[in-house]
C-alpha cells in the first residue's frame, strides 16, 4: 500500500525519521512578543528558548490553516493518516479535518484518517510510529484506522516541566490551581487524561519528580514489554537518558526512542522538560 502520515509541528520526529519521505509535518506558527516564527525544519531550539527567556511577553502558538491540510491530502499516496495535537490543546485537529471536507469538496472521496493523539510531542510520535508498522504489514485502510484508534486510547502520557508558566499563561491548565510553590521548588507530576492536562503527585526538585513520574507510568499498566516508549526531551538529553534507565529498571520496554521537541512542544515544555508516552 501507499501512505503518507502526516503531523502537525508537535508531531516530534527523530532526526532519522525526518529524512523518511513516508513523514509530512503542517507547522505551527510560534509567536514572542512582536518576532514571528514557523515551526518548520528551520526551527532552532536553542535560539527560542533563548528568545524566550528574553522575552517579557508569553510565547503563543497559532495551529495551521485547514487549507495547509488540505494542501498536504493533494499527493500520490493513496493512504493518508493524520496526527495531531490534543483537540484540548490546540485548534490543529479542527483544521486537518475541515482540510479534509476542502479536499473531498474539491477532488472526491480518498482515505483520510484524521486522529487527534489525544496527546503532544511524544504521544503524537508513538502513535506515528505504531500506524507506519501496520502500513508497513499492508493492513487495509480501515483495519488500520480503527486499530490506531484503539492503540491511542490504551497509551500513556505523562511528563515533568521545569515551570508550568507557559500552559498556565495560554489556558492550557483550564481548572487547575496553582498547586505548587516555585519558591519551594515542587515540581508537579502530569498526566494526559484523554487529551485533558491532569496533576497525579509533586515532589520537590526535579530528580525526585522524573523518579515519581517513572513510578507512576510503569504501576499504570499491567506490563510494559509490548509496548514503545518514546521520551522527548527540551534542550536536556541527560535528563531523557535518566528517565530512560529509571523506566527500564522498572519494566522492560519493546523498544526505546528518544528524541528533541522542536517548536511547539518547546513552547509548553520549557527549557528542561521532559514527556514520555507508550
Amino acid at each position: 500500500m501507499t501512505y503518507k502520515i502526516i503531523g502537525d509541528s508537535c508531531l516530534d520526529l527523530t532526526e532519522k525519521l525526518k529524512k523518511d519521505s513516508h513523514f509530512q509535518m503542517i507547522p505551527l506558527t510560534l509567536q514572542v512578543g512582536q518576532t514571528t516564527i514557523v515551526d518548520d525544519e528551520n526551527f532552532n531550539q536553542k535560539e527560542f528558548i533563548q528568545l524566550m527567556k528574553n522575552s517579557p511577553d508569553c510565547p503563543k502558538t497559532a495551529c495551521p490553516s485547514p487549507e495547509s491540510f488540505k494542501d498536504a491530502y493533494t499527493c500520490p499516496e493513496e493512504n493518508i493518516f493524520v496526527i495531531c495535537l490534543s483537540e484540548h490543546l490546540s485548534g490543529s485537529y479542527n483544521s486537518a479535518v475541515l482540510g479534509k471536507s476542502l479536499y473531498e469538496e474539491e477532488h472526491g472521496k480518498k482515505n483520510i484518517c484524521v486522529l487527534s493523539s489525544h496527546s503532544a510531542s511524544a504521544g503524537e510520535l508513538n502513535l506515528a510510529l505504531y500506524i507506519r508498522d501496520l502500513c508497513e504489514q499492508g493492513l487495509p485502510f480501515t483495519e488500520i484506522e480503527k486499530r490506531a484508534a484503539a492503540y491511542r486510547d490504551d497509551m500513556k502520557t505523562y511528563f515533568v516541566l521545569e515551570s508550568l508558566d507557559n500552559l498556565r499563561k495560554n489556558g492550557r491548565l483550564s481548572g487547575l490551581q496553582a498547586f505548587f510553590a516555585t519558591t519551594l521548588n515542587i515540581k508537579p507530576i502530569m498526566a494526559g487524561d484523554r487529551g485533558v492536562i491532569v496533576k497525579i503527585d509533586q515532589a520537590r526538585g526535579i530528580s525526585k519528580a522524573l523518579q515519581r513520574m517513572c513510578d507512576h507510568a510503569v504501576q499504570s499498566v499491567a506490563d510494559t514489554k509490548d509496548r514503545v516508549l518514546v521520551i522527548a526531551h527540551c534542550n536536556c538529553p541527560s535528563r531523557a537518558m535518566l528517565v530512560k534507565d529509571e523506566m527500564e529498571k522498572r519494566g522492560g520496554f519493546k523498544e526505546v526512542i528518544v528524541t528533541e521537541t522542536a517548536g511547539v512542544a518547546t513552547v509548553y515544555a520549557n527549557d528542561g522538560g521532559i514527556v514520555i508516552a507508550f
